[in-house]
């Protein structure tokens, strides 16, 4: 099979997944998102209690013998994903109880390194109709780095800008895809029986992937990932099969709109700030050799030298060495641990060092 030689670049490509994952070339792919089919064992729950099928659904969409031809195909696409993806690459992969521990298990067998599960809570959840199971209000996301040496990209400043400059968690409340964003067929039923969010993609991508990124859905299907690749200006290889889905994902794509310039900018992590040294303050004349820090209760004091030392009694080394020392800790941030007096009050020493490289404050580091 001829392997392209040039990547289809924000293309929709029609097709069977593995087939097509065949012809990309290696190491070349930034992101995969994948929404497999989900090897749904009990056809029931996806009827009423009349017999009728739920909107949008179709019984063949997911056909499967039995547990070991699914595990065969996930073993195929999944390695051709590992195959495409470039060596500090990640993948995510959304399943839910019928496929997602099968997933994991694979995973892992093929080398990749799993960092995160996330559980989607459904706010909105589709009821149980036949009432003998509880109501399924979650999906999970299985997030992995191509391998366990992989430098994986995590935007962490950003999704913690994201969440009200709180810490985002492993438990994702979001509701179904529900409304305008639905899409429908000429019948008005849902063109895709697991058509996701798109704040759900938006999420995955800022997480994982910057500007100019290449993201891989090998199961586009109505083409979520696509659309937001696209509003947040990452570029996206989709594939599917169903020649409707292609056609509605296409046209869903042209609609969006780019953002504004500047609208893409994101809190930088950490890795990517400036690393600012202590000594940089005193030789700019922020912090003067033979000057005076203090903890914010002023309980204890260091002298700083000329090389941006500081010492405390016999205890001499960085700010970060020497505050840990005298709080008899492992580790400490210097830069908020210490502070400097200006105009009688208190500053902290990471609020000189954005003088120096406005972004960096908080942002640790020597």
């Amino acid at each position: 099979m001829e392997i392209a030689r040039e990547l289809p670049l924000d293309q929709i490509l029609l097709g069977d997944a593995v087939r097509m994952m065949r012809m990309l070339p290696s190491g070349s792919i930034d992101c995969v998102f994948a929404d497999p089919p989900y090897n749904l064992q009990l056809r029931g729950e996806l009827r009423r209690p009349d017999d009728s099928l739920v909107d949008g659904v179709d019984e063949d969409w997911d056909r499967f013998d039995d547990f070991a031809a699914y595990d065969a195909f996930s073993r195929e696409w999944l390695g051709e994903c590992r195959r495409l993806l470039r060596k500090d690459g990640t993948l995510w992969v959304i399943g839910a109880y019928h496929n997602i521990f099968r997933i994991g298990a694979i995973l892992q067998d093929l080398g990749f390194w799993i960092l995160n599960d996330v559980v989607w809570r459904k706010a909105n959840p589709m009821p149980n109709f036949r009432g003998r199971r509880f109501t399924n209000a979650h999906e999970t996301l299985i997030w992995a780095a191509r391998g366990r040496d992989s430098r994986h990209r995590f935007n962490y400043q950003a999704m913690k800008a994201l969440n009200d400059d709180v810490q985002m968690r492993s438990d994702w409340f979001l509701p179904l895809c529900t409304g305008a964003e639905r899409l429908r067929n000429a019948h008005g039923l849902k063109l895709h029986p697991t058509q996701k969010p798109e704040a759900l993609l938006h999420r995955v991508l800022l997480a994982s992937t910057v500007q100019g990124d290449v993201v891989l859905d090998p199961f586009l299907g109505s083409g979520t990932t696509a659309a937001v690749a696209r509003r947040l200006e990452r570029h996206f290889i989709g594939i599917e099969r169903h020649p409707a889905y292609v056609e509605a994902a296409l046209a869903r794509v042209r609609q969006v709109a780019r953002m504004p310039a500047g609208g893409l900018a994101t809190t930088p992590s950490r890795r990517e700030r400036p690393r600012i040294p202590f000594g940089s303050l005193v030789e700019r004349g922020l912090v003067a050799p033979g000057s005076l820090l203090v903890d914010r209760l002023r309980r204890v004091t260091a002298i700083v030298g000329a090389d941006g030392s500081i010492t405390v009694g016999t205890a001499q080394g960085s700010i970060h060495q020497v505050g840990a020392a005298v709080q008899h800790a492992p580790s400490c941030n210097g830069w908020m641990f210490w502070h400097v007096e200006r105009d009688g009050a208190l500053v902290p020493l990471d609020a000189l060092r954005a003088e120096i490289a406005p972004g960096t404050a908080e942002a640790g580091g020597d």
